[in-house]
C-alpha cells in the first residue's frame, strides 16, 4: 500500500476512533433523559434560546425569559403590543423577534388532510372510567381545555386527581389537592405513591391575579421539564369574591377572557391537557326556568363557553354514581356515561 495511501486510512480510523464514543455518549444521554421521563420531543415547544441563532442577541433573550417567554411558540402567539412593553425591546427589534419566530412556528393556512393526519397524532388522558373514556372518544384531549362543570359532590375534583395519576401511565395504560387521595389511587395504578407525588407540583391561589400569575411560573417549569395535565380547580370561584356585582361585570369577564387564553397558549406550547372545573348557577328567568327540569348553568358566561373545547356537565346519580353529559364539543356528540366514584378515584359503575 502506498504511504499516502496509509495515511489517509489511518486518518480515516482515528476518525471513526474518535467518533464512536459520542455516539455512544448521545445513546447514553438519551437513555438517561428516558429515566427521567424528559426524553427529547421534536414535536415539542421550541426554546427561546434558539433565536440566538437567528440575529437576536442573549441579552434580548434573557429580557424576553424575564417577561415569561420561555419558548418561541409563546412568542409567536403573541401580539407586537406585549413585547414593546418588555423594556429595551424596540419596535423594529420586536418585529425582527416576531418574524424569526414566525419562520420557527408554522402558523399559515394547511390543508383540511394534514389538519386531519394532525387529530389522528393527538393524545388522551384516561379518566380512570372506561364509560367515560368511550364518551369522551378516548379520554382527557391534550391540545385543548376541558371544562368540568356541576353541583357540589358530583365528582369534578375527584376526576382532576385521578388524571394527576394517570397523566404520569404510559400510553399504552393509559381546589385542595389531598396528598392521601393521590397516593391511594397511585397504589390502585400499581405505582410508587411517593414518586407519584414528586410528579405533581402544587400551589394555591389566592386572588385572580395571583391565579393568572401561578400561569406564567408554570410556564417556566413547562420549558425545563415535561409535563402533561394542568389542572384548575376551580378556575371561576376566585372571580366570584374579587369582583362583586353587575358594576364589575365587564372588568371581571376581561380578566377571565385573558386568563382563558394564556390557558390556551400553554395547551398550544407545549401540548398537555387543560382541565378546568367550575360552578354552577340557579337560571331563576321566570317561565324558562319554569319549564326547565334543570335550570342549573356554567358561571362565566360566553367567556368560558367561547374559551373551553369541550364542556362536560356532570351530576349526581345513586349512591356513588355520577352522570356526564357532553354539553358541548366540536367532535363529539350529546351523549351520557354513568361512572362511580371510589376510594381509588373514578371507575366505572359497579352493575
Amino acid at each position: 500500500m502506498p504511504p499516502r495511501q496509509k495515511q489517509r486510512q489511518a486518518a480515516q480510523e482515528a476518525e471513526e476512533a474518535v467518533e464512536a464514543p459520542e455516539v455512544q455518549f448521545q445513546g447514553q444521554q438519551e437513555q438517561v433523559a428516558t429515566q427521567q421521563g424528559m426524553d427529547v420531543d421534536p414535536s415539542g415547544p421550541i426554546l427561546v434560546s434558539k433565536l440566538e441563532e437567528f440575529g437576536i442577541t442573549s441579552r434580548e433573550v434573557a429580557m424576553l425569559k424575564e417577561a415569561g417567554f420561555h419558548t418561541v411558540e409563546s412568542i409567536a402567539f403573541t401580539p407586537k403590543k406585549a413585547l414593546l412593553q418588555i423594556k429595551g425591546i424596540s419596535d423594529a427589534k420586536a418585529d425582527k423577534i416576531l418574524m424569526e419566530a414566525g419562520k420557527l412556528v408554522p402558523m399559515g393556512f394547511t390543508t383540511a388532510t394534514e389538519f386531519h393526519q394532525r387529530r389522528g397524532d393527538i393524545i388522551t388522558v384516561s379518566t380512570g372510567s372506561k364509560a367515560l373514556d368511550a364518551l369522551l372518544g378516548g379520554g382527557i384531549e391534550t391540545g385543548a381545555i376541558t371544562e368540568i362543570f356541576g353541583e357540589f359532590r358530583t365528582g369534578k375534583t375527584q376526576i382532576c386527581h385521578t388524571l394527576a395519576i394517570l397523566c404520569q401511565l404510559p400510553m399504552d395504560m393509559g381546589g385542595h389537592l389531598p396528598p392521601e387521595r393521590l397516593l391511594a389511587i397511585a397504589e390502585h395504578y400499581g405505582m410508587n405513591g411517593d414518586e407519584a407525588l414528586d410528579n405533581v407540583a402544587c400551589a394555591r391561589a389566592y386572588n385572580s391575579d395571583h391565579q393568572s400569575k401561578l400561569l406564567g411560573v408554570a410556564a417556566s417549569m413547562m420549558a425545563e421539564q415535561r409535563f402533561a395535565l394542568l389542572v384548575v380547580d376551580s378556575a371561576t370561584s376566585l372571580y366570584r369574591t374579587d369582583y362583586a356585582g353587575r358594576g364589575e361585570l365587564s372588568a371581571r369577564q376581561s380578566h377571565l377572557a385573558q386568563f382563558m387564553r394564556m390557558l390556551q397558549r400553554l395547551a398550544d406550547e407545549f401540548g398537555i391537557a387543560v382541565v378546568i372545573t367550575n360552578q354552577v348557577v340557579a337560571q331563576v328567568d321566570g317561565a324558562a326556568a319554569m319549564f326547565n327540569p334543570d335550570p342549573k348553568k356554567p358561571i362565566g358566561g360566553n367567556i368560558m363557553a367561547h374559551a373551553s373545547t369541550t364542556r362536560l356537565y356532570l351530576r349526581k346519580g345513586r349512591a356513588e354514581t355520577r352522570v356526564c353529559k357532553i354539553y358541548d364539543s366540536p367532535s363529539l356528540p350529546e351523549s351520557e356515561a354513568i361512572f362511580a366514584i371510589y376510594n381509588t378515584g373514578i371507575g366505572d359503575a359497579k352493575e
